[in-house]
């Protein structure tokens, strides 16, 4: 049973009694939803304020009316008008001993919807460079995006969950240049690891793993052939330890979508470049100098650029840079046109805060690619600062210098990271306080759902003794 979907309802068939003129558009707007302040009442909506204007009347004469329709309902106590014209609904208790009944009787079921109606949708969240296990600042986004998933899946979508893994850009060179190093320190040199580095101890087992296979051998390839050797495997070593990492916390995706299969000759950077021309979606010019500080990816001449602008961005944005290779953009138009091309025409994608400026080019891109048939949905994920007591709180590190997510569930375990990365708005920097959540105390939240959910089967275990025939 699901009570503000019942209250829409009846709210709208009252409105459609009291003004026949309404139209079903307008009535749809309304919406039902729990009051910010609990004290107000276990239901709210902004129904008058919603159709006022098409009747031509004042919020609170509208509201005046709806309370009055439901003044002698008996599923409602209390009635009450608020501010300019908000209603607020107490129910009576036998509405919510009905929805107990659903619960029970629904069991894992309740709450599950065919909204979706089988609806593709593929969700693209985490996709970290393969440089190095998992951090902090990876955590909350796996957790919102598993969670937004599984919401979905749960509400009748078929969810896709995505890794892009970019893997084509220079830092994989110096992943492999890093692991070279290694290689040489298991075969018994004394190394020195270079600043721009990657530092981490989780590359010393790949070193080891290559003088197993290799020996001594790499050192007597020529350096270009060595690295391409180096790079397939530490590759998918850093895969295997991203997928360990997230398994902690009980995340896992189905596609794991690699950056360098979008490009070469063939690939579909080179084909979508070639399909926005053929749509006149691309052409040759010059960008303004921006205000400020010039981004790396601004250059002062002449160059392929993507025509923005036309689908809701800031400006047009390039695509080619001046040696020839493709900007990070025009892989990402191509890598959203292949999600089109599989079928996708609902795409999420769950960013950190760093990207919050990706938004717009973005939802330009999907529109451009799938000629306005596909959308695209932002979130960002603002930053996570590690607490103790308070205070910024540092960890020991096992990778140079990150807390990583293995970190961060060795300390407080995975259903309490999980929970509380998700107690509060994904867009809305927190705080994650490691004394607080292994506090047993009702400041804890973790602890407090903890004890309710104790307290809960207290009650059943009793009920069991007491009323043996009621088969709890």
């Amino acid at each position: 049973m699901d009570v503000f979907a019942l209250f829409a309802a009846r709210i709208s068939d009252a409105l459609k009694v009291l003004y026949p003129q309404l139209t079903d558009d307008v009535v749809a707007r309304l919406v039902v939803e729990p009051p910010r302040d609990p004290a107000h009442g276990d239901l709210s909506t902004n129904a008058a304020m919603v159709v006022c204007k098409s009747l031509g009347m004042k919020p609170r004469d509208v509201a005046t009316a709806i309370a009055a329709h439901f003044s002698d309902n008996a599923d409602v106590d209390a009635v009450e008008i608020a501010g300019p014209g908000f209603i607020n609904f107490r129910l009576a208790a036998s509405v919510w001993h009905k929805v107990l009944r659903s619960v029970i009787e629904q069991g894992d079921d309740y709450g599950k919807s065919d909204i979706g109606q089988g609806d593709a949708v593929n969700i693209e969240y985490v996709s970290a460079n393969p440089t190095g296990p998992m951090h902090v600042g990876h955590t909350r986004g796996a957790v919102f995006g598993d969670t937004l998933a599984a919401l979905m899946a749960y509400s009748g979508y078929a969810v896709t969950r995505e890794y892009y893994i970019n893997d084509a850009g220079s830092q994989i060179n110096t992943l492999a240049a890093s692991t070279l190093l290694r290689y040489r320190e298991a075969l018994g040199d004394t190394i020195e690891i270079p600043t721009g580095f990657y530092p981490g101890d989780y590359l010393v087992p790949v070193g080891e793993a290559l003088k197993s296979e290799f020996g001594d051998g790499l050192l007597h390839m020529p350096e270009d052939q060595a690295i391409a050797l180096v790079k397939e495997r530490v590759l998918a070593a850093m895969l295997e330890l991203i997928k360990a990492d997230l398994a902690l916390l009980g995340v896992h995706h189905d596609v794991f979508f690699s950056e360098r299969a979008l490009h070469g000759p063939e690939g579909d950077i080179a084909n979508t470049l070639s399909w926005l021309r053929d749509q006149g979606m691309v052409y040759e010019g010059r960008l303004e100098p921006p205000k400020g500080k010039a981004p790396d990816e601004w250059e002062d001449r002449e160059q392929t650029l993507f025509r923005a602008t036309d689908y809701g961005d800031d400006v047009d944005r390039p695509l080619v840079k001046s040696d020839g290779s493709y900007t990070y953009f025009a892989a990402d138009i191509a890598y959203h046109r292949n999600k089109f091309l599989r079928g996708f025409t609902h795409m999420i994608n769950v960013l950190g805060a760093d990207h919050s400026g990706y938004v717009k080019r973005l939802e330009a891109a999907v529109k451009a690619v799938s000629l306005q048939a596909a959308d695209m949905d932002v979130r960002i994920c603002q930053l996570v600062r590690l607490m103790k007591n308070g205070e910024p709180f540092k960890m020991s590190k096992r990778s140079g210098d990150l807390v990583t997510l293995a970190d961060v569930v060795d300390e407080v375990g995975a259903d309490a990271t999980r929970f509380m990365l998700l107690f509060r708005r994904n867009d809305a920097a927190m705080d994650f306080d490691f004394a607080l959540v292994k506090e047993q105390t009702k400041d804890n939240p973790v602890f407090y759902v903890q004890y309710a959910h104790a307290r809960t089967y207290s009650i059943f275990r009793n009920a069991a003794k007491e009323l043996p025939e009621s088969g709890y």
